[in-house]
């Protein structure tokens, strides 16, 4: 029954579209002979009368964006017909009084759009005037898909006429500062519209909305990366006003698609030293999501670029040891842990092997920082005794295996305090498995044991080996 009532739904979903593209072809040839003839008032109308076709609730999100691209196309036309008519004497001012006459809001506007591309190219009005005017006036909008659409478009045909440093609108086009508080607020509202999608309809259609949703999250991000493309965001500007906003956004809305996708475009989007330089700031939002956003994927995909960083680039490590990179992220783990205490154990203990590889990539001298790690881990494990759960376990594993592969040397293992203590809390066959690949480093390595203290203490980590050869298994039961 399900499967016939989604091959109705495709259908429909192909119907519906076909008659919103013939429509717009429709209205749009209409447009074309107004636009070959040089007649504005008919250019209008049937452009307007195009424009009517994204007016539609019907379709999928999917299905929606092939219908807005054939709109896209059409009004690139129409944009280059504008600057026409400009030339022939009709003001831009007058164009964009014109056009607000048009009968329905969301014709009206993406009309708007596209007359102010032209009237800030013109630069007989401050490009951020316009589009603070375009911005506000895109509020007009908010139904969740049309509104996202619209928003789209505007980023779409404004992004290179940003008052930027060092861009033909700087000046008394306006600053840097008009430039990012126009993305802002375009991203804000965007943002809001894409999260209202989770609470329209029925409960039972929650899978399909999340579905679309994730259809449109680019829409949303591209704000973002928008934002990193100014030249005159430097790391100041970031760190006073870019991220702080963001973030802002991020926590308020309290939705978990939006704070899960909007954290990993941050940390995909904007540069790595701004990251670093802005740790705390970052780390703070982290323990404020929704207990349901994986953070721990989060967190892994900014520690992962952090240490790619700093071995690609040696000579930015005084940076790391200034900005104190490893303390941070550790506070900001044990923050996140203990703010989500539904957090399975396999998400702990990953978060702690992802900070461990990371000292181990960035800070590999420093012992302490990863007995630091392994001593977490060990008070996350007290009280549970041998861990039963079988992905938990294998974190584990990678936790201890990790300072065996770096260091090639199991001597350093055994500097490590909480190295025995972790070990302590794996069952007894995956002890023994551990023992094993301990054994091996030892012999890859040719490892010298050179005091009677060390053979004790390798002994020590190796006894799940050596009970089992004492017969230990029945003995122990």
């Amino acid at each position: 029954m399900m499967q016939n009532e989604s091959v109705t739904s495709a259908e429909e979903q192909e119907k519906w579209l076909a008659e919103g593209i013939a429509g717009l072809q429709q209205s749009a040839f209409y447009m074309h002979r107004a636009l070959d003839s040089n007649n504005l008032r008919d250019a209008l109308k049937y452009s307007a009368q195009m424009l009517t076709e994204l007016r539609t609730s019907r379709l999928s999100p999917h299905k929606y964006y092939e219908l807005y691209m054939r709109a896209f196309d059409e009004l690139r036309k129409l944009e280059i017909f504008f600057v026409e008519e400009t030339r022939r004497g009709c003001t831009i001012i007058d164009l964009y009084e014109l056009v607000q006459h048009s009968g329905n809001i969301l014709p009206r506007l993406y009309l708007l759009c596209t007359v102010g591309s032209v009237y800030i190219k013109s630069k007989e009005a401050p490009a951020k005037d316009v589009l603070k005017d375009l911005v506000e006036m895109s509020r007009g909008i908010q139904h969740p898909i049309r509104g996202l659409f619209l928003r789209s478009y505007l980023s779409q045909v404004s992004r290179d006429k940003l008052p930027d440093v060092g861009s033909d609108y700087e000046g008394d086009g306006g600053t840097v500062m008009d430039a990012v508080e126009f993305v802002l607020q375009n991203f804000t509202e965007m943002n809001k519209l894409w999260v209202r999608m989770q609470h329209q309809g029925p409960i039972r259609e929650k899978e399909k909305r999340e579905k679309e949703r994730k259809e449109l999250r680019d829409l949303v991000g591209k704000n973002l990366h928008v934002l990193s493309q100014i030249e005159g965001v430097d790391l100041d500007l970031y760190k006073d006003t870019v991220l702080p906003r963001i973030l802002e956004q991020v926590v308020n809305c309290k939705d978990e698609i939006a704070q899960y996708y909007l954290m990993d475009c941050i940390i995909q989007v904007f540069p790595d030293d701004y990251h670093l330089q802005t740790l705390e700031t970052l780390l703070s939002a982290c323990p404020q999501l929704q207990p349901t956003v994986d953070i721990k994927t989060v967190m892994s995909q900014l520690m992962e670029r952090l240490s790619n960083y700093a071995a690609l680039s040696p000579e930015v490590m005084p940076e790391f040891l200034q900005v104190e990179a490893f303390t941070k992220l550790s506070n900001a783990i044990v923050r996140v842990i203990e703010v989500q205490p539904d957090m399975p154990l396999v998400g702990a203990i990953s978060l702690h092997v992802s900070l461990l590889t990371f000292t181990l990539r960035v800070h590999p001298d420093r012992l302490d920082h990863v007995d630091q790690v392994l001593g977490a881990c060990v008070k996350k494990l007290s009280g549970k005794g041998k861990v039963d759960d079988s992905r938990a376990t294998k974190q584990i594993v990678a936790l201890l295996t990790a300072p065996l592969e770096k260091y090639s040397d199991v001597m350093t293992a055994l500097k490590l305090t909480n190295y025995p203590r972790v070990m302590e809390h794996l069952d007894y066959e995956t002890n023994k498995q551990m023992a094993a690949v301990i054994i091996q480093s030892v012999m890859k390595n040719n490892t010298c044991i050179s005091t009677a203290d060390k053979v004790e203490a390798l002994f020590e980590l190796i006894k799940g080996l050596i009970k089992e050869t004492a017969g230990s298994p029945s003995a122990d039961e």
